[in-house]
């Protein structure tokens, strides 16, 4: 985890943005997906949309899912996204990846975020399951920290920071309500990635986070 830590800071020109963004349509979409029939047993969280959001967006903004060819000098575009969650176990930081993220239902994604989580967690998660990753999510908010500057997962263009969710004062029509809000960093290889694209990325995700019905308007 060190090596891979240094090799990606000192190796990719990491830039880092913020979006803060009002959730609080995601959280009740949550919940009324936990009374869903066909996602009874899996795990239905906000994690989950998170990941939606995510896909939707490298599938408006496909250029963010590649990675640098350092022997060619040139960038090499994915046409698949193996979805790397961060996972904090006994052993350390790990990032196994959810394969073919992109092709998933979201009962599939809820099922494959609930697997990977808890191999990970047992200690069980296999080496081959920590290859081959194209862009991550870690999520700090767990934590209760409203965000942080991302590392990218070595050989990634993209990593996404969940911070926490919180309720605040949000002028919402024009009135100041409370509101559910979080903060997301968007941390992006710099060689790869120039600043259009990343703000379109990380503007798209907090664009369906905000207004989650563009999770079936913009798939």
């Amino acid at each position: 985890m060190a090596a891979a830590m240094v090799g990606s800071a000192f190796t990719a020109p990491h830039v880092t943005e913020f979006v803060t963004v009002d959730v609080t349509r995601t959280m009740k979409l949550v919940e009324e997906l936990k009374q869903d029939k066909d996602l009874q047993g899996l795990r239905v969280n906000p994690l989950l949309l998170i990941a939606k959001a995510l896909l939707v967006a490298i599938k408006r903004n496909p250029d963010i899912n590649a990675s640098w060819d350092e022997a060619n000098q040139e960038i090499v575009l994915k046409h698949y996204v193996n979805l790397g969650i961060a996972a904090a176990t006994p052993r350390g930081l790990i990032v196994p990846n959810i394969k073919d993220a992109h092709a998933k239902t979201l009962p599939q994604l809820a099922q494959a975020l609930g697997e990977l989580v808890g191999t990970a967690r047992d200690g069980k998660t296999p080496p081959a399951a920590m290859q081959g990753g194209t862009v991550t999510i870690t999520n700090v908010g767990v934590f209760g920290v409203d965000t942080g500057t991302p590392i990218l997962n070595q050989g990634e263009a993209a990593i996404l920071a969940v911070g926490a969710i919180k309720l605040q004062p949000w002028v919402h029509k024009g009135k100041v309500k409370p509101r559910q809000v979080m903060t997301l960093a968007l941390s992006f290889d710099h060689r790869l990635v120039d600043g259009e694209l990343g703000s379109k990325v990380l503007a798209d995700v907090a664009a369906i986070l905000e207004q989650p019905k563009r999770l079936i308007t913009w798939a």
